[in-house]
């Protein structure tokens, strides 16, 4: 389940991020501050208090716990910051992105990229760096970071149920060079050492595949609600409709059944990494 390219519902100047602006300025000029004052108190310049006041930037959840304790907010900011944070994500991502977080059991099939829980940092910038229409500096810091604060779940307790089938080219595709990849086989086998966490490989060589439509995840919440997240070039979308979630979650068991075992795929990824 990965966040990429479509159009963000929160555009500078609008949605939470003009309504954290409009908050943030209200309580600095209650507070009597002007902006460089309020941003030497922050570490901040007043160009970017300026930016967060007009909803242009998105501000990182580090500023928007001092500022609100600069400004004695009384956690008026802070109640906004998981939603300001998640303008990180595109907009069809960001349900996605909250269920996955509080997820009790979470199971991705890979085909077009690494899942983006697995991926290290230098991987996660490589590909976002790659984008295609170019994505600028800040976007590109921005959606690295957002994709590396999701991997928080593999540390939540009680532990989530993580597995993953991944198609065998994704690993041999050195994106971002060698080093890199190299990095990234190393994260992947740290991860598949977890004992909530299973990682399959999907051999090429396959005859037979159940998962040709492309790629999915399924989520199950903690009120025992099944979801399966489908991945598709600007429609990407959730599902909760029991027929179309028991069909994606029969491919997956099917996947599993004609992939590598979880220890013959921990084999697979050293092979790889011997090579790199």
């Amino acid at each position: 389940m990965d966040d990429d390219d479509q159009q963000p519902e929160y555009e500078p100047g609008s949605g939470i991020l003009l309504v954290f602006g409009r908050q943030l300025k209200r309580l600095r000029e209650w507070a009597g501050m002007e902006r460089p004052e309020f941003g030497a108190k922050t570490g901040y310049s007043a160009a970017t208090i300026a930016s967060y006041e007009q909803g242009r930037r998105i501000p990182p959840p580090k500023f928007i716990d001092k500022a609100d304790e600069v400004l004695g907010a009384h956690g008026v900011l802070v109640e906004m910051k998981e939603e300001v944070a998640r303008a990180r994500y595109p907009a069809f991502f960001r349900d996605a992105a909250r269920l996955e977080a509080a997820a009790v059991g979470l199971h991705v099939y890979a085909a077009q990229g690494l899942p983006g829980l697995l991926q290290t940092e230098e991987y996660a910038r490589a590909v976002f760096a790659m984008w295609r229409p170019l994505l600028d500096e800040e976007t590109i810091q921005q959606r690295t970071a957002a994709r590396l604060d999701r991997q928080q779940v593999f540390g939540r307790m009680p532990a989530p149920t993580i597995s993953f089938v991944i198609e065998e080219a994704l690993l041999r595709r050195p994106l971002g060079g060698k080093a890199v990849m190299r990095g990234q086989l190393e994260q992947i086998l740290l991860h598949g050492q977890r004992r909530n966490v299973e990682i399959q490989v999907m051999p090429t060589s396959r005859e037979e595949h159940a998962g040709l439509g492309g790629a999915f995840t399924l989520i199950e919440t903690r009120e025992g609600r099944r979801i399966a997240y489908v991945e598709a070039f600007r429609d990407s979308r959730l599902h909760s409709d029991r027929k179309a979630v028991r069909e994606i979650e029969e491919q997956y068991g099917i996947l599993r059944a004609q992939a590598l075992t979880p220890r013959e795929s921990l084999a697979f990824v050293e092979k790889l990494l011997g090579e790199a």
